[in-house]
């Protein structure tokens, strides 16, 4: 399964709201599909059980947090979800490096700079909700792809080459 596959499957119930114009709202709806196996995986090793409830709950956060944001009427007030959102998607970002191990290389990776691009775009949603930029130290939201530098421009890759956990 890759992205376009998985974007067929979606209801077209869930497709033809508002939300789905949101790519953050659909990346995290399709890591969220993912993140089932992950945590299918990861409750298989009794040091990882509570691990994937967290995982799970954390990833399915993002985008609910999203939905519950862009339901909101004013800017101001959907920046607040979107910041809810950003939190959630650092807190899966950091389960998944913690089940790496269960998880492999591959697999964690792919999820770790899925969820960086997730990060990435819901950076700019909050100031453009806002009005105004977010008070965080700079950073720079560069992620290394399987087999080197993935460049946004070229996030195709990361949604054709999904490794799944074995």
């Amino acid at each position: 399964m890759n992205y376009r596959e998985w974007e067929q499957t979606v209801p077209d119930e869930i497709k033809e709201d508002s939300v789905w114009k949101c790519e953050a709202y659909r990346l995290s709806l399709f890591l969220c599909d993912l993140s089932w196996w992950d945590a299918t995986k990861l409750v298989t090793d009794k040091r990882t059980v509570s691990l994937a409830d967290q995982l799970f709950r954390a990833v399915g956060g993002i985008s609910a947090t999203i939905e519950e944001g862009y339901s909101r009427g004013t800017g101001r007030n959907r920046a607040r979800f979107y910041e809810y959102a950003l939190g959630s998607a650092r807190e899966s970002r950091g389960w998944y490096y913690k089940g790496r191990h269960v998880l492999g290389e591959k697999v964690s990776k792919h999820r770790l700079v899925l969820l960086t691009q997730i990060i990435r775009l819901l950076i700019t949603m909050v100031p453009n909700q806002r009005g105004h930029v977010l008070r965080e130290e700079p950073t720079n939201y560069r992620a290394n792809f399987l087999d080197g530098e993935l460049p946004p421009q070229h996030l195709d890759e990361l949604f054709n080459q999904i490794p799944m956990p074995q």
